[in-house]
């Protein structure tokens, strides 16, 4: 209810609606923001574009079928501990358990999937593989061959860019063909987020092996995996 009165001050006074900041709430995964799609959550105007996307693959013969979009915090919060108490359980020490799991997965809290704007996506005109989100089915002669190179060709005019790139320069996350981003929404949901005491925010939390969370551990967490993205993403 406040926010809505807020906008209405800033239309009134002629100021943009965009400059209204987000809560910690909603860039941590927390809020009960209002999403939309059919078995899948974006805020409206990126379900919008990638409607408009998707109407457009279908004439090349793609459906680009989204396999994950926003998830809660909640969510995001048993993959890591599932994760976490699996890779201990085969003997790994914690810190070698954290470094496993950010290769692909983030820490609770951290993830660009809280926002509603990104998605990971598969050629649901395809069988599914036993490994669905691999690298290896994105490339010549893979089965989604097809999806990425339409993607690498039409996605950016539809406001989605590609997010874990695979350029050598980039450290953080391992390449990701399957994950996008909406644009203009993530990118200032992103500089909002980069403001918020991170390292405070994750012991706060209690997750496990958040006592291994060291502040040099952070540092380099917020340098390489937050940041460690499309630079296109990065203001």
């Amino acid at each position: 209810m406040l926010k809505k009165l807020v906008t209405l001050f800033l239309i009134f006074f002629g100021l943009n609606s965009k400059d209204i900041p987000y809560s910690k709430n909603e860039l941590i995964g927390k809020s009960n923001v209002v999403f939309y799609g059919k078995d899948y959550k974006l805020q409206k105007e990126a379900y919008e574009a990638f409607v408009k996307m998707q109407s457009a693959a279908k004439k090349d013969d793609i459906d680009i079928k989204i396999v994950s979009s926003y998830r809660s915090f909640e969510h995001q919060k048993r993959i890591w501990t599932r994760k976490f108490k699996r890779f201990t359980a085969d003997g790994l020490t914690p810190t070698q358990s954290i470094r496993k799991i950010i290769e692909y997965s983030t820490i609770p809290g951290t993830s660009r999937h809280h926002w509603g704007t990104d998605i990971d996506i598969i050629d649901g005109n395809k069988a599914e593989p036993k490994d669905v989100l691999i690298a290896a089915n994105f490339t010549k002669n893979a089965v989604y061959e097809k999806l990425k190179n339409w993607m690498d060709e039409n996605a950016n005019r539809f406001g989605f860019y590609l997010v874990y790139t695979n350029e050598s320069s980039r450290k953080g996350f391992n390449y990701e063909p399957w994950h996008y981003s909406y644009k203009s929404i993530s990118k200032p949901m992103l500089n909002a987020y980069l403001k918020i005491d991170i390292q405070k925010l994750l012991k706060s939390e209690k997750l496990v092996g958040s006592d291994f969370f060291t502040e040099e551990f952070i540092s380099k967490y917020i340098r390489e995996h937050i940041k460690g993205i499309n630079q296109e993403l990065v203001e």
